[in-house]
């Protein structure tokens, strides 16, 4: 696996890993690498730091958190989605399925949902002419 500094058309930075360098000549190639912001697939390696093990004997230094760094484009992007989902949907879980189908059909009212759904059920929803898509965060969990 290999990771790396990404850089769209419009400026937007994010990271990604590939099983490969080949493997993302390939994927870039064949457009299917797209900025998760904007959506384009004019998508390039950026410049990126690298990471090189030191091969010295002398005691390691200890590590140290990571400044913090503001949050990128897509960050922000997907906080905002995640804000509005929240906000103007039902979260109904595990129900998804059977509730998004049940809308579908005409035996509930249709709103707007959102849950889980297993790969394989996602795609059942697809074939049957049912919309769904993942969504890029997973639930704010509530306690007690």
């Amino acid at each position: 696996m290999i990771q790396y500094a990404l850089k769209c058309a419009e400026g937007h930075q994010f990271d990604s890993w590939f099983q490969s360098a080949a493997a993302f000549e390939k994927l870039q190639a064949a457009g299917h690498l797209a900025c998760g912001v904007c959506g384009t697939n004019a998508v390039e390696k950026s410049l990126m730091a690298p990471r090189v093990a030191s091969k010295s004997k002398s005691a390691p230094e200890p590590e140290q958190a990571p400044a913090p760094t503001a949050p990128t484009d897509f960050e922000k992007a997907v906080a905002a989605l995640k804000e509005h989902v929240e906000k103007n949907s039902d979260y109904v879980g595990k129900d998804f399925v059977r509730q998004a189908r049940d809308m579908h059909l005409g035996d509930a009212p249709e709103r707007p949902i959102w849950g889980e759904a297993k790969p394989d059920e996602a795609k059942k929803l697809i074939e049957d002419g049912i919309n769904v898509a993942p969504l890029p965060f997973v639930p704010t969990r509530k306690s007690n």
